[in-house]
């Protein structure tokens, strides 16, 4: 009876220890499956990372991390042959384009993958366990990694972090910052809101006023009152990005495998390109780059050969830097009273049988589309492109249209019911849904805490189950009106972001909040020593 009993209490140790061995492994996104063992595998200057021609530069890469991570540097070789103490690379067909598998054994590691963003993706998993469920002995310089298989892939293909730099301009430094922890997360899309009414942030060489005027305004509204606030900051604030400095940041990028998808803002949100060159506007006066936050002064005359001419010259530059596949034109928030008090405008939608403002809208914006396809690009908007009235500045038959929005055209969705979501999937449009309540990192956490935004599901509750496949992702969009600090930036963004990229990676089904939290504080090691000044852990909730 005792050899029994003790036979039974040594299996309930043997098998609890195999459930704390996987709970140690906090790693953010969460993988869709883990199983562990009992062995481990030894890393050290002495390993052998395995590569040939076509794993070359991947296998460098993980060599870097272990040399700028941990303070040695395990060895290269491209010797087939070896057994043990090897991490090599092997393609596999049969897995997804981003998916995994990674196993580590007593005598190796694998990293399986059907091309180089899957072996990426496995080595930012790897880290994460070198660094947080791993023995590291800094002296002896070895990481010890305890037995363990991966097969992971991502649940959307779109998973994206904004960064709005109209409003205050950043700099290199923070938006590689921001790209080195999107590409630890595995996100693989930085959206970069460059102009808006406050702001031109990209250097276009055919109109230079773009940036010697529109990249600058002289004070800034601030203070605690936020949109009503009257105190200004008295103080100028400028920037933008060479068309030099935008090659650096797009390669950075890519080396990450991000993707950096630019956002011109079009018809709307574009007082500093008016400000410039007045003769974009409806109104045809000069205005200043407003100091105020909010909806600009005016908006761009559509119906002028000129100012169509402008955007396309524009658009030249901006597809000759960036190679995405993808072009942002904004969209949203056009004030319809700017093209309704225009006798040309007026007169131009009658010659073309044009009845509403976002009929005009939206014949605008498919011309742009058809511009962007001559050129090999995708045209992407957020979701008032399609006619959608969201506003309640705007008038109701205004907002109605029998124009058909360009087919190839992604929907951004953030605002609106979910009906609206549905009629743009049913017609055919692939969504990424960027729900303002849930995906807006300008919130303050009282209005959006971490619970909530991990809480967040792209796929709508009521959205019909054959709708599902339209929606490829999400977005989190870090609008800059209240961050003119970097501090204050990371305040919004940090820890949020990572919720965001477990939303968009992990299975629904897999996602679990405590383990979330538990993996945070190891971010937050991570963040710490890189100088990000994260909201503390008593402010990531709803507080009083």
């Amino acid at each position: 009876m005792k050899i029994k009993s003790l036979v039974l209490f040594s299996s309930f140790i043997i098998l609890n220890c195999y459930v704390i061995k996987s709970q140690e492994m906090r790693i953010t996104p969460r993988p869709q499956n883990i199983t562990t063992g009992y062995n481990t595998f030894k890393i050290s200057e002495e390993t052998q990372i395995i590569f040939d021609s076509i794993s070359k530069n991947i296998a460098n890469n993980l060599q870097q991390y272990f040399k700028n991570d941990f303070g040695f540097t395990p060895k290269t070789n491209d010797y087939q042959s070896l057994k043990k103490n090897i991490i090599t690379f092997q393609e596999d067909d049969s897995l997804p384009n981003e998916g995994y598998e990674l196993s580590v054994s007593k005598d190796k590691i694998i990293i399986c993958a059907k091309n180089d963003t899957g072996w990426f993706y496995a080595i930012q998993t790897l880290r994460q366990i070198c660094s947080f469920s791993s023995y590291y002995s800094k002296y002896q310089k070895y990481i010890e990694v305890k037995e363990i298989k991966i097969k992971d892939a991502p649940r959307f293909k779109w998973r994206s972090f904004m960064l709005d730099e109209a409003r205050y301009f950043k700099g290199m430094e923070q938006v590689k910052m921001l790209l080195d922890e999107m590409a630890f997360l595995k996100m693989n899309i930085f959206h970069w809101h460059l102009v808006d009414d406050q702001g031109w942030r990209i250097e276009i060489k055919k109109y230079p006023k773009l940036t010697e005027i529109g990249s600058k305004r002289k004070s800034t509204q601030i203070g605690p009152l936020q949109w009503e606030s009257p105190i200004q900051s008295a103080e100028p604030h400028e920037g933008f990005y060479t068309q030099e400095e935008i090659k650096e940041i797009i390669v950075y990028a890519k080396e990450r495998h991000i993707t950096v998808v630019p956002e011109i803002e079009m018809p709307g949100h574009s007082t500093a390109a008016i400000a410039s060159y007045p003769w974009l506007g409806t109104s045809k006066k000069e205005i200043e780059v407003p100091i105020r936050f909010g909806v600009g002064k005016d908006v761009y005359d559509v119906t002028n050969p000129k100012t169509y001419q402008f955007l396309t010259d524009v658009l030249d530059e901006v597809t000759a830097l960036f190679p995405s596949k993808i072009i942002h034109i904004g969209g949203d928030e056009v004030k319809y009273n700017h093209w309704k008090s225009s006798a040309s405008v007026q007169k131009y939608m009658q010659q073309n049988n044009l009845k509403t403002p976002a009929d005009l809208q939206v014949y605008f914006t498919n011309n742009i589309s058809k511009y962007l396809q001559s050129k090999g690009r995708r045209m992407m908007g957020w979701n008032e492109i399609m006619g959608h009235n969201l506003h309640n500045y705007q008038d109701t038959k205004d907002t109605k249209t029998t124009q058909k929005l360009a087919n190839e055209t992604i929907i951004h969705f953030w605002k609106g019911d979910v009906k609206l979501a549905k009629t743009a999937a049913s017609s055919g449009y692939e969504i990424v849904n960027s729900l303002h309540d849930f995906t807006y990192l300008d919130y303050k956490y009282k209005n959006l805490p971490l619970s909530k935004a991990y809480s967040f599901d792209p796929i709508p509750e009521k959205l019909d189950k054959k709708y599902h496949d339209k929606v490829i992702g999400l977005g989190c969009q870090m609008w800059g009106e209240w961050i003119p600090t970097d501090g204050e930036m990371h305040y919004k963004v940090f820890p949020r972001i990572a919720a965001y990229a477990e939303v968009g990676w992990t299975e629904k089904k897999h996602k679990n909040f405590s383990l979330f939290k538990a993996s945070l504080k190891n971010l937050q090691k991570r963040w710490t020593a890189k100088g990000i000044y994260f909201a503390p852990d008593a402010y990531v909730e709803k507080r009083k």
